[in-house]
């Protein structure tokens, strides 16, 4: 804790509205746990780490319901260890996000009617860094919209330069260690943005194409391929086939002539080619197709590229100079006007990436990259899995892990931008090549160059749980706070940032895994389970939530529907629900308040208490210990659920109802009870504090006079169990809830007073006549009292006096109608089913919907019957 945290607590607030809004309290209350030092980390401490490092979010993006889906649970996590005891640090900060600044910023100077290169690179660079500066970094204050508790002071940006020093490291030891190597491959390119890009940036969506069959060679030498990219046919060298496949045994080895060119190409076996999808036989572009290029590295075909950076085509011949999507029509008509075409599929919808960026068609292009020999690294990330090190959770997602890290290829780290980590490598006249570390000299004179291209994004955020604490130097934070205590992210990433940091984590330090547990939440939905996006119109900006309903109703929604690995549906509805949570929470507390709610001294012993605080602070305890249980598993919806249960029902509904009489009464008994109340608002509000953090701050402060519960201890569980009067207070339950069941159907309203007798002598319930009658409004049952109903309930009997209450024979008219028109619809369903030329001919859906409609005639029967007999008279 920082010196501010030491300056004297705030005056307690005495009083509370009589209404809760949120506006009015989240931002100063956010402010004054940052001012006072509570979310940060101290090194030197010698209380046990715990340590979550945030999924850096883009410097250009804006807080979005995944985001603050995953920040509540991160910052539910780490409120409770900071409780706990643990020196608890959640390490904040941003990514550059290399190809979207740079994007962001080129649109500005667009707009100036100017491009990168009339700037130049260095003064490109400072203007993003200008733009970083001025616009970059939105999502930071709406994290402080959101509650999240991380340490300020140790923000980092990726591009700062302790995080630049810690990847031009990295990338030297393993250049040395012959992990980082530059060749030919393969790579995702985008035609707009002009540089290769990763799995991640590609977004793979359903596109109408057109499935071309063609016919190469001629005569008995013939075959047929099919493509989606008829352009790239100018580029093929060879058709292959697979080396079983009969029909083609007499071409192996054969060259054949590749229409629309002066070339001819052989026809290869390969076992690569599924002989039973298409014709059998494929076109192999090894410049254009990465399955092409392995086809043709297997066999020592040459490479022709065909198009340039801008997806123009290149080769020599009445194509050159067109588009790639002007050259596959005019290849197509072409190939036709030879009789070349056998068929033509038009829509032909196909799977088609496109750049996540500016939604460009990628196209597979052959380009000289820089790469990271991952075999090694895999290797070792799929061991620290396999041998315990790190826990997956839910384990399930274990075999997704493996299936990815153990067929993990080389990955491309070089794109062809600006804004970035620029690849420490210069290039001498002689074709000298060295790889510069943060300590070295750069070469200088005349002919040497650095490479003009960066890392990609991937590279340095996979460095992010010790780049963050000072690595490479052996700070004092390196050595309290690696490994982190968890990583929480979505298992849409678990391929590429998980996977990346788990490979550089393990290098980096010695074998030591970045953390010890990554616990995988899903994706957050809308309430129908759809994918939110603005096209779908169906995307939501969780500032609006926060803005209507509080910060806290959007925490509380979003934690009660993280089940772990799976997607999270939300509606606003259900935001509003939460929102009436809070309000409950707030009500209920300012009631205690007003009636004496106390946690001055200790908690009377349990032989002075009443069976009703007895049954309380049981359930009380039991609730602390399966909260535990449900964090340490991460089970936030269950733990929200548990909470949200025992807060509104047995506090709020039960045992504050229940303790009014008490109150009214006085003496002793009510001194206890306030007392017991008092505890268990107070343990209460500190076990809601992690999900919503705000509204429990302030009442928690006023119960209690603390300073803040951000910093009070996590609840224990002492062990208090009363099994005896848990029984009890179940049965006290069980006999209100019956007899307000009888109410509602007899059609009494909720204030109506009736009279009533209760044979309760001789029961555990005697003592509590006083509180039933308040509950149930029944009045004492006097000189003229008249048995008209008797309910056995649970052991005991309420007899009520509904004379002159209700008109009994209007009751029974109403409910005899009721009564016959459940028996009608019960019989038109029994004879529907009972005719068997009507079940061979209806459909399924039909019948169970019948099925349905007698199994709710029947329940309506008993209901309605019941309630004929209970009537007076009957």
């Amino acid at each position: 804790m920082t010196e501010n945290a030491q300056q004297e607590p705030p005056a307690p607030i005495t009083e509370l509205p009589t209404q809760y809004a949120p506006a009015d309290v989240e931002g100063p209350l956010y402010e004054r746990w940052v001012e006072r030092g509570y979310f940060e980390a101290d090194a030197g401490s010698d209380k046990p780490p715990y340590t979550v490092v945030i999924p850096p979010p883009n410097v250009t993006g804006s807080l979005h319901l995944g985001h603050a889906f995953e920040h509540t649970l991160i910052d539910a996590l780490t409120r409770r260890k900071r409780m706990q005891g643990f020196e608890t640090l959640w390490q904040p900060g941003m990514d550059h996000a290399g190809i979207a600044t740079q994007n962001v910023v080129e649109r500005e100077l667009g707009k100036e009617g100017k491009s990168r290169h009339d700037l130049g690179r260095e003064a490109f660079i400072e203007r993003v860094w200008q733009w970083k500066g001025e616009s970059g970094g939105q999502i930071s204050g709406q994290m402080r919209r959101l509650g999240d508790g991380v340490a300020w002071s140790r923000e980092r940006f990726t591009m700062d330069e302790g995080l630049s020093t810690a990847v031009q490291t990295i990338f030297k030891r393993l250049y040395d260690d012959e992990l980082i190597y530059r060749a030919e491959r393969i790579i995702n390119w985008c035609p707009r943005c002009l540089t290769a890009i990763s799995d991640i940036e590609v977004d793979y969506q359903e596109d109408d194409g057109e499935l071309v069959s063609m016919k190469y060679g001629e005569g008995d030498d013939t075959i047929v391929v099919a493509t989606t990219r008829a352009e790239t046919m100018l580029g093929d060298t060879a058709v292959a086939v697979h080396p079983d496949d009969e029909r083609y045994k007499h071409l192996v080895g054969k060259h054949i002539r590749l229409p629309l060119t002066d070339r001819s190409i052989p026809v290869v076996a390969d076992e690569h080619v599924d002989p039973e999808f298409g014709t059998g036989a494929v076109k192999v572009t090894p410049a254009h197709d990465p399955n092409d290029f392995e086809i043709g590295r297997r066999h020592d075909l040459p490479a022709i590229a065909v198009m340039d950076e801008h997806a123009v085509i290149t080769a020599h011949g009445p194509f050159q100079g067109l588009d790639r999507l002007e050259a596959r029509s005019a290849i197509v008509a072409a190939l036709r006007a030879e009789g070349r075409i056998v068929a033509e599929k038009r829509p032909y919808v196909h799977s088609v990436g496109h750049c996540s960026r500016c939604k460009t068609t990628i196209e597979p292009r052959l380009s000289l990259q820089w790469w990271v020999k991952v075999a090694p690294l895999a290797k070792a990330a799929g061991d620290a899995v396999r041998d315990g090190r790190v826990k997956i959770h839910p384990q399930e997602m274990e075999k997704r892990y493996f299936d990815w890290v153990d067929n993990l290829h080389d990955w491309c780290i070089s794109r062809q931008l600006w804004w970035g980590h620029r690849i420490p490598v210069w290039y001498g006249p002689n074709g000298e090549i060295v790889c510069v570390g943060p300590d070295d000299e750069a070469p200088t004179g005349e002919g040497w160059h650095q490479d003009t291209d960066v890392l990609d994004t991937w590279f340095s955020s996979g460095l992010w749980p010790f780049s963050t604490l000072g690595w490479p130097e052996q700070t004092e934070s390196l050595a309290k706070f690696y490994p982190n205590s968890v990583l929480v992210t979505g298992y849409d990433i678990l391929f590429f940032w998980v996977a990346r940091m788990m490979m550089f984590g393990l290098y980096a330090m010695d074998g030591t895994p970045p953390f010890h547990t990554i616990a995988l939440h899903g994706m957050v939905r809308d309430q129908f389970g759809k994918k939110m996006s603005k096209s779908f119109g169906n995307a939501v900006n969780p500032l609006d939530w926060m803005d209507k309903y509080g910060s806290d109703a959007l925490r509380f929604t979003l934690a009660r529907g993280a089940n772990p690995g799976v997607d999270v549906p939300i509606g606003e509805d259900w935001v509003q629900g939460s929102r009436n949570f809070a309000n409950k929470i707030w009500n209920a507390t300012r009631f205690a308040l007003m009636n004496g709610a106390t946690v001055e001294g200790p908690l009377p012993d349990a032989s002075a208490m009443s069976s009703t605080d007895r049954w309380i602070l049981s359930r009380l305890n039991s609730v602390v210990a399966e909260v535990d249980a449900y964090y340490d598993d991460f089970q936030f919806a269950k733990l929200s659920d548990a909470l949200f249960h025992f807060a509104w029902d047995e506090v709020f509904d039960w045992y504050v109802e229940l303790s009014k009489t008490t109150f009214q009464a006085g003496g002793e008994s009510a001194e206890v009870s306030k007392r017991v109340l008092g505890e268990v608002l107070d343990v209460t509000l500190r076990l809601l504090h992690p999900v919503v953090p705000f509204v429990t701050e302030t009442l928690w402060t006023t119960l209690t006079g603390g300073e803040s519960v951000v910093i009070a201890d996590w609840p224990a569980d002492s062990g208090f169990r009363d099994a005896d009067a848990e029984r009890e207070i179940g049965t006290l339950q069980s006999v209100i809830t019956e007899v307000r069941r009888f109410r509602a159907d007899q059609g009494l309203q909720p204030g109506q007073r009736v009279p009533a007798r209760l044979t309760l002598d001789g029961t555990a319930l005697a003592a509590h006549e006083p509180a039933v009658r308040q509950l149930l409004r029944l009045q004492p049952e006097g000189e003229s009292f008249t048995a008209t109903a008797t309910l056995p309930v649970a052991g005991v009997e309420v007899a009520l006096d509904l004379s002159g209450v209700i008109d009994v024979a209007a009751e029974r008219k109403r409910l005899a109608k009721d009564l016959a028109a459940a028996e009608k619809e019960k019989a038109q369903a029994t004879a529907k089913l009972g005719n068997e030329a009507f079940l061979a001919k209806a459909p399924d859906h039909v019948v169970e919907k019948i099925r349905t409609r007698l199994a709710k005639a029947d329940e309506d029967i008993a209901r309605i019957t019941s309630q004929l007999d209970r009537l007076p008279g009957a």
